[in-house]
């Protein structure tokens, strides 16, 4: 009788945690069933719209003066995301774009007497830009931010979520200005089309919660080997 009562104790505290609800449509998400074909996207639904990519320190860039093939070179930006380079001298090129800075080296020579220069900046190796996942994934770890990088993308790159997740704890930390702000998601609503999967940006940490009752779980499969199999056939 006591086994009895453990195993409805424990079928209740996992539910939750085996339970999914069906997709269905709602204002945000159009569902599809049976032998309907998902439409194909149009030209405009295959690109996103494009976030500009900065440079910070320890980046690596390749720069480019037309006609003065001496001034064209590959430099590393300095740990207070500086540059130097002849004539032009030491330039700030943290938190520029290429273009930003390439006018900003432009500028810099045309003080030095260099007839109309013309400078391209091609950023080779991007180190600064990188968001961090930490909490229960596979692989928590600091990751490149690419254009049009999402939670669900940075959750990919980590390998997934681990075995004692709990999704609908899921944290975005980031600095606005001067303030620090959390965003707290649901990575199963979002994977049920309930919200859009949220951008994240460079500098974010992402922090996926633990959940105990998964791990209560373990500990009792471990356990109670005699009890996990009524278990296990109740929770199926």
């Amino acid at each position: 009788m006591r086994k009895f009562y453990i195993v409805l104790f424990m079928a209740g505290v996992l539910a939750g945690c085996v339970r999914q609800e069906p997709l269905k449509t709602t204002e945000r998400l159009t569902v599809v069933e049976g032998s309907s074909v998902l439409p194909p996207p149009g030209r405009s639904d295959l690109t996103a719209a494009d976030r500009p990519a900065l440079i910070g320190p320890l980046d690596t860039v390749q720069v480019d003066v037309f006609n003065v093939p001496d001034l064209s070179r590959e430099i590393q930006v300095d740990a207070s995301g500086r540059i130097a380079m002849p004539l032009a001298g030491t330039i700030d090129a943290r938190g520029k774009t290429a273009e930003e800075l390439a006018a900003t080296i432009e500028a810099a020579l045309r003080a030095k007497y260099v007839r109309d220069p013309s400078v391209t900046i091609n950023i080779k190796n991007s180190v600064s830009q990188v968001v961090t996942i930490d909490g229960q994934v596979v692989e928590p770890g600091l990751y490149p931010v690419t254009n049009q990088m999402t939670l669900m993308r940075v959750i990919a790159s980590a390998k997934g979520l681990s075995e004692f997740a709990r999704q609908n704890d899921v944290v975005i930390l980031r600095t606005v200005g001067e303030r620090r702000m959390a965003g707290l998601y649901n990575v199963a609503a979002i994977r049920q089309g309930a919200y859009d999967d949220p951008p994240v940006y460079a500098n974010d940490v992402i922090v996926v919660g633990d959940s105990p009752q998964r791990r209560l779980f373990r500990d009792f499969v471990s356990l109670s080997p005699l009890l996990a199999g009524p278990l296990i056939a109740i929770l199926q």
